[in-house]
């Protein structure tokens, strides 16, 4: 479970609501069931009509990206792929066929077998390469639906606030009422902009950052299996592919990772 997802949620609704009380308010002052259907209810229309029914679907079950994440073990992979490098050399790639019943993640048990049927760089590369961008495409759509969402609640919310200024205006017979009329009318601007910034766009945010986590994995394995492919040495492949693995702490994307452990090869290939 990410805790510090968790963490962050909970801050920022303690930080508003604790603002609020501090200034000498009470909870029970944002606390507008109508302002939330308008602004829920207005930013789910949106949505549904922006995107299709199994994009939006598939957005709520990438939900649990944001606070369940396993995250993707760059080393054991690397590892793992030394392994079948050094065992290709000493028996043969054919040798790396008995070893898939042992890898558990199927693009990288995909890719192991590919290099133990024998296919080239040429073949295996391009492959591979067309699966990435098309996982990436797809699951980046729910992080979409997230970032779409982000942009229509605010809108949202300021129409929740202008229908209730509108239905204030409607009794101005009753001075006594304004006030409070008014302050409820922009509750429905607070609920828009306030799951805007704390809940859609984080939400959108983190699940791309997952993706790209995932697919720098994915890039990873490429590079090995077409490494052991090609016949490098395995001292060779496992510093290319450390690379990827540092570039993850930093939080470089998967083509800066690529350029960075080609330049890495090309400067150990040169002679002192």
């Amino acid at each position: 479970m990410d805790i510090v997802s968790i963490l962050g949620m909970l801050l920022g609704a303690a930080s508003i609501i604790g603002g609020h009380v501090l200034e000498g308010g009470h909870v029970s002052d944002i606390v507008q069931p109508t302002a939330a259907f308008i602004v829920c209810g207005g930013t789910l229309a949106a949505i549904l009509v922006q995107f299709t029914g199994p994009v939006v679907k598939s957005s709520i079950v990438d939900l649990k990206k944001v606070f369940l994440h396993k995250p993707t073990d760059f080393r054991g992979m690397i590892r793992t792929i030394v392994e079948m490098s050094s065992k290709a050399r000493r028996e043969g790639v054919l040798a790396i066929e008995k070893e898939l019943v042992y890898v558990e993640d199927p693009f990288m048990k995909k890719a192991l077998g590919m290099v133990a049927d024998g296919m080239k760089v040429q073949d295996i590369k391009p492959t591979l390469e067309l699966e990435i961008d098309q996982y990436e495409a797809t699951a980046k759509k729910a992080a979409k639906v997230w970032e779409a969402a982000g942009g229509y609640s605010p809108t949202v919310g300021i129409l929740g606030a202008v229908l209730g200024l509108i239905h204030v205006m409607s009794n101005l017979s009753d001075p006594s009422a304004l006030g409070a009329g008014i302050a409820v009318a922009f509750v429905a601007t607070v609920y828009g902009v306030g799951l805007a910034n704390l809940f859609f766009l984080p939400f959108g945010g983190k699940i791309t950052e997952r993706i790209e986590e995932k697919t720098l994995g994915m890039e990873l394995i490429v590079e090995g299996v077409c490494a052991i492919s090609a016949g490098e040495s395995p001292l060779v492949t496992e510093r290319k592919l450390s690379v990827y693995a540092q570039h993850r702490q930093t939080g470089g994307s998967a083509d800066e990772a690529g350029k960075a452990a080609d330049a890495a090869v090309d400067g150990a290939a040169q002679p002192a």
